[in-house]
């Protein structure tokens, strides 16, 4: 099916859905226009075709480079973040991030970076085993490329009112798919920019990172809650479809870890490591992107039964094991 890349959704905001080289296709885009230019919100990951496809974007809606204002980031991954460098150097415009995600941006693809080699001890670790160990240390430089040229970032203040094209939005700080993600409420409208916080029919995935929020699911549920109360009839996220179901929604999410909570407990009868346990929830047919985010989803659910005393961690044979 071809993605149409371009919807206009109102006198101001344009949905670009940015192509991705993995299963979830595409990620939203979001140009706001403004009396004095344009604004871009999560511009995409940095490929060939995301770059053509932005040139034909600016032509289209007939957008100067010179009048862009800022590029506004959710979060940090690189389906977001990747393409900021190349704006900025493109347009000369500031790329603006939460200061958690600017100190993620930064362990992870900052000179002389460790995070990589961290995660891989991580994964040892937690059982997995050498020959997939060596794949995904291949798949893990792979997102170099994608994520360069490293812009200039500045640090958007979650204390303060926040202007994206002519209105002021509230920045609220929603961690758990990212640690320092951000989303942007207009509370006078009631709609609210939400990246990968909440997502309509998928649920975003929760990775533990080591050396930032040590509970991730914790910090997740709870900010789902808190912004379920909030006023949004209508949500722009990260990837699928506006909706306008966000509250309800974020409800949803915190079910679904909570069954998912309950099973992996159920599992726990007899201990396993975590990639053991990944395996026997996800199979065995998980790409090595896809086996990534598996296993560290899981070690975030598994600290979280371990922090809420549900399961006991316990090291053998240089193992991280887990069981009730």
């Amino acid at each position: 099916m071809v993605i149409k890349p371009v919807h206009i959704l109102d006198d101001s905001l344009v949905q670009v859905k940015v192509p991705l080289p993995f299963p979830l296709r595409w990620v939203n885009s979001y140009v706001v226009r403004s009396r004095s230019g344009w604004t871009v919100i999560d511009p995409g990951l940095h490929t060939p075709e995301a770059e053509t496809l932005w040139g034909q974007v600016m032509t289209e809606l007939d957008l100067s480079p010179s009048a862009l204002e800022k590029i506004v980031l959710t979060h940090h991954h690189p389906d977001h973040y990747g393409l900021s460098g190349w704006f900025q150097q493109l347009t000369s415009a500031p790329v603006h991030i939460s200061g958690t995600g600017k100190a993620q941006t930064a362990a992870l693809w900052g000179e002389g970076e460790t995070i990589s080699v961290t995660l891989l001890d991580l994964f040892r670790r937690h059982g997995m085993e050498e020959a997939t160990l060596e794949q995904m240390k291949d798949h893990m430089t792979g997102f170099i490329s994608q994520v360069s040229p490293q812009p200039e970032l500045t640090v958007i203040r979650a204390d303060e009112l926040y202007r994206i094209g002519d209105r002021l939005y509230r920045p609220i700080v929603t961690p758990g798919h990212a640690a320092g993600h951000l989303i942007f409420h207009d509370e006078e409208r009631a709609r609210v920019f939400c990246g990968d916080h909440v997502l309509p029919q998928i649920t975003p995935n929760v990775s533990y990172i080591p050396g930032f929020d040590e509970n991730p699911l914790r910090s997740y549920l709870d900010s789902l809650e808190e912004v379920s109360r909030l006023e949004a009839e209508l949500a722009y996220p990260g990837h699928r479809e506006p909706f306008r179901t966000f509250g309800t929604r974020a409800l949803e999410i915190v079910r679904h870890h909570e069954d998912r909570l309950e099973a992996m407990e159920q599992k726990l009868a007899e201990p396993h490591t975590s990639y053991a346990l990944c395996r026997a929830l996800f199979g065995d047919r998980l790409s090595i992107h896809q086996l990534r985010f598996a296993l560290s989803e899981t070690i975030a659910h598994l600290l979280y039964l371990r922090d809420a005393g549900r399961v006991r961690e316990l090291e053998r044979d240089g193992l991280i094991w887990y069981g009730r």
